[in-house]
């Protein structure tokens, strides 16, 4: 884990030095360098995770599809989410705008006395180490990521925008990234509290964005593949987050018709399990949002009308 760590920040260093640093004075944004640094190794991060996807998990779409791939438009959109998001572009939105004012709000607290809380040293001698301190705080991530997903399918506003997510009819490793916009502000800015606030270290804190990020490519790939009836329970596979994607059944409560759904946990399944929102049926549905398919309602064929169409949507407008 070390050499690893320690591999990652020498090309990290490498790629600001060569790179990203004179970019920075050449463009006259000296006084941005810390930020161009940090920058520098979400890139680094979304770059490997781009690797992974296209050397590994695409390779084993083609293997073992659900479905034959039908509309590459609609795939097509999706990597321009997901390289939006990877490549860093949403990322730097975020630092020049929402993120540096929540810093600045827990700085204000924090001169008031109100002091971060380090999670990891509540129990010492059992997360002393870095790996069950990391281990700690992805349970933490995941279970708020659970309570934060149940609530995009109860609030109609939030479904929404929400929506534009399950409205993917072909979904595959690019389709983890096709939300709005607004929505993907909403929820980084809540984790970027919790992370402050609980006293997750900038680099656990990127790891476990990373990590997170490329088991939700798996989960959303197309392919055909489950866990088994043990490893269904510990990790979320494609086959229990497509039953999520699926029409109906994943974003309703059963037999009332009104939002809600089965299989919310982002990487584990415990959570669906503890609240009895688990679905372990063995099925491969098509996906989508049932008045799309049933009532013919527009979700956008583009990134910009998606966009759009998501704004009206939540104003009653569409």
């Amino acid at each position: 884990m070390d050499s690893l760590i320690d591999a990652f920040a020498w090309v990290q260093q490498w790629l600001f030095e060569a790179v990203v640093q004179p970019l920075a004075f050449g463009l006259g944004a000296a006084n941005l360098l810390e930020l161009a640094y940090e920058g520098t190794g979400w890139l680094l991060v979304g770059l490997l995770q781009v690797a992974v996807m296209l050397l590994v998990i695409g390779p084993m779409q083609r293997l073992w599809p659900v479905e034959p791939v039908i509309d590459r438009r609609a795939i097509r959109v999706d990597v321009i989410y997901t390289l939006i998001h990877r490549l860093g572009l949403f990322k730097l939105l975020m630092f020049f705008s929402f993120e540096n004012w929540v810093e600045l709000g827990l700085a204000e607290l924090r001169a008031q006395g109100w002091g971060t809380i380090h999670l990891d040293q509540i129990w010492p001698g059992v997360t002393d180490g870095a790996v069950a301190s990391f281990v700690l705080y992805l349970v933490v991530f995941d279970f708020v990521n659970y309570l934060l997903h149940r609530a995009q399918h109860e609030f109609n506003w939030w479904w929404a925008l929400h929506s534009l997510h399950h409205s993917q009819r072909q979904m595959t490793m690019w389709t983890d990234n096709r939300n709005h916009l607004l929505d993907d502000v909403l929820r980084d800015l809540l984790f970027v509290v919790l992370a402050l606030a609980i006293g997750v270290a900038p680099g656990q804190f990127v790891a476990l964005v990373a990590i997170s990020q490329l088991s939700e490519n798996f989960q959303h790939a197309n392919l055909r593949v489950w866990f088994g009836t043990v490893g269904e329970r510990l990790w979320v596979s494609p086959r229990f987050h497509r039953l999520h994607h699926s029409i109906g059944i994943g974003h309703e409560t059963a037999g009332k018709g009104t939002l809600g759904g089965y299989n919310f946990g982002v990487l584990l399944p415990w959570w669906d399990m503890l609240f009895d929102t688990a679905n372990f049926e063995r099925r491969f549905d098509p996906t989508g949002v049932r008045d799309q398919v049933e009532q013919g309602r527009d979700y956008g064929a583009g990134f910009w009308a998606q966009q759009w169409l998501g704004l009206k949507r939540l104003v009653g407008r569409a």
